[in-house]
């Protein structure tokens, strides 16, 4: 193999700074979707859909990435994320050109419409997310860190963007359609630019090339195609090479028996997160002083803290150890009853503040778990390790977003 001027530090701010916009790239359709529902929700007030399209996501989103982990060993991870970041980018436009093509009106269609373009947001979420955590686990770990900051990050720019929009168009007539359809216009346009870095400036950096040559020699398949667009070619193994280097690799199944603690995490904290956002934020808070203005805001707070959260492991004194990170996540659960007694007897501030601990508790512990499973394994198992906890991941959104009904049970009593 040919390597080149291959280097293991040069380039590593841009790579970060990329992967930051990259993790953006890797959420933004969803958050918009999410950000607009007071829109959706004033032209379909009676089939909840904060709570239906979450739940429409997730079959696709899960099914597609329990297909791409059992051959993820084999897969090209760059045509992988390229297809996922284009079919963002045109599903997004897709939500825009049905709304101009329906002139904004609601019913059961259009409905259905966007249903369909949610689905494809989910297996182009199983495409990118866990092509590029796979793709980053076996890098520093300030690029997996960095990649999941940016995926809260589009939280953060997805809601500052709506409080704008809605402030501009709100006197206008109109009003929240327009600022609906500018909100996904930008949407667009931040997922063509995530394709365009992805495609043509992260494979040349140096830092980068340095590590997925180091994955190719510990006998991953995943990056060939990769190296070739940078000029290095990957040397083919003799047949008998190939099973050897597979025997040495741990299975996918023993990797998952060796993390189930992590595995276990993951899923059980996006449970619970799923489970109250964004849904209970929309429908069970109640009436308060700041309208419609309240839903907004108590999002922008959950994704603020989600976001600034993920750089305190940064400070080495504020991590938490392996069984630390387990009582971390089964405390998550005291937030259940929190918010129900919060928003039966609290007022918005209190709401306000068990959001953004909620957004704390989320981020702090994702970063965690994704940046120390990787630790001590080579190139192949890494990136098997990083579409393993993906795949959990998405579990535990499908099960929190299905358990999120539960909170229609007693609606009336908030």
């Amino acid at each position: 193999m040919t390597n080149g001027s291959a280097s293991p530090t040069k380039g590593k701010f841009t790579a970060m700074l990329i992967c930051w916009i990259l993790g953006i790239g890797s959420a933004i359709s969803w958050n918009s979707l999410m950000t607009i529902g007071d829109y959706y929700y004033k032209l379909f007030p009676r089939y909840h859909p904060e709570r239906v399209l979450t739940i429409v996501l997730q079959p696709f989103a899960l099914g597609t990435m329990a297909i791409l982990f059992y051959k993820e060993a084999t897969i090209n991870t760059r045509k992988r994320n390229l297809i996922g970041y284009i079919l963002f980018c045109t599903s997004t436009l897709m939500l825009i050109v049905l709304d101009l093509a329906t002139s904004g009106r609601g019913g059961i269609t259009p409905y259905i419409g966007i249903c369909a373009i949610v689905g494809a947001f989910g297996v182009a979420s199983a495409l990118v997310q866990g092509g590029m955590t796979g793709d980053l686990s076996f890098m520093c770990p300030e690029f997996i860190r960095s990649f999941l900051a940016g995926l809260a990050a589009s939280g953060v720019l997805t809601s500052a963007l709506r409080l704008v929009t809605k402030a501009v168009f709100r006197k206008s007539n109109d009003g929240e359609r327009n600022g609906a359809m500018l909100f996904l216009g930008i949407t667009t346009f931040v997922e063509f630019l995530c394709t365009l870095l992805y495609a043509f400036f992260f494979p040349k950096l140096p830092i980068v090339k340095f590590y997925r040559s180091k994955a190719a020699l510990e006998g991953s398949q995943t990056v060939s195609a990769d190296l070739a667009v940078v000029g290095i070619q990957t040397e083919q193994n003799e047949e008998d090479g190939d099973d050897t280097q597979q025997q040495e690799r741990l299975s996918n199944k023993q990797l998952f028996f060796q993390n189930i603690d992590y595995a276990l995490e993951v899923f059980l904290g996006h449970l619970v997160t799923l489970s109250i956002f964004p849904g209970f934020l929309f429908e069970n808070t109640g009436k308060h002083q700041l309208g419609s203005w309240y839903p907004l805001v108590l999002i922008t707070m959950y994704n603020v803290w989600d976001m600034l959260s993920r750089y305190i492991p940064i400070v080495k004194c504020l991590r938490l150890s392996r069984r630390g990170l387990m009582v971390g996540v089964l405390a998550q659960f005291l937030l259940i009853p929190a918010f129900y007694f919060t928003a039966k007897y609290g007022d918005q501030g209190w709401m306000i503040l068990l959001t953004s601990f909620l957004g704390v508790s989320n981020g702090y512990l994702t970063v965690c778990i994704f940046t120390d499973a990787p630790k001590g394994y080579k190139g192949p198992e890494q990136n098997a390790l990083g579409n393993m906890l993906t795949l959990c991941l998405l579990c535990g959104i499908f099960a929190g977003g299905a358990l999120g009904w539960l909170w229609l049970i007693g609606n009336e009593s908030f």
